[in-house]
């Protein structure tokens, strides 16, 4: 590997509904992470101390294809990504996005649902912990969970960013079923 594949290269992605930190590590994705979140920090550094690097500013290719599936899914003409992840966290974290990744776009799950989903019904609260570890959000669908009453409950973009992504996947269905 060069010595820039080591690095995790980072840009800055303008959405309708925030700005979002993209970042790539040799040819995967590791980062689509809100800026403004509140556990910012603590994302960006679990990235750096598990791959024992550091973050630079630039392009990769990696970083072109995610900007211009973002674009696309904003624009309603994605429903999925097919980009290369590199999902870093516990065992456990990794098993709940990838549990996340299988709920289809435009569909919502609850926190017990996704806890029964990896057989593990009692786990709710942890489910909810590893779903806000997430570090990359839109391609890892962490806004299409809710509480079990039906609620929006926390997202590291927000509330206000939740349900506009839950209302652009609803309105894209529906335009297309019409």
């Amino acid at each position: 590997m060069r010595v820039a594949e080591r690095l995790v290269c980072i840009k800055r992605y303008a959405s309708p509904c925030g700005e979002l930190l993209l970042g790539s590590y040799g040819d995967k994705l590791c980062l689509c992470d809100w800026t403004a979140r509140m556990r910012r920090s603590q994302i960006d550094q679990r990235l750096l101390r598990e791959l024992d690097t550091q973050m630079m500013e630039g392009d990769s290719e990696t970083l072109l294809a995610a900007t211009r599936q973002l674009d696309e899914y904003f624009c309603g003409e994605r429903r999925v990504f097919d980009l290369p992840m590199l999902m870093i966290g516990t065992a456990f974290q990794r098993r709940i996005w990838q549990e996340l990744v299988k709920i289809p776009y435009g569909a919502i799950v609850s926190y017990a649902e996704l806890a029964r989903r990896i057989g593990n019904p009692t786990a709710v609260r942890a489910v909810a912990n590893a779903n806000g570890a997430n570090a990359i959000s839109i391609f890892v669908p962490c806004h299409r969970v809710i509480g079990a009453n039906g609620t929006l409950t926390g997202y590291a973009g927000g509330l206000n960013t939740k349900r506009f992504l839950l209302n652009m996947e609803a309105e894209n269905l529906s335009l297309l079923a019409n």
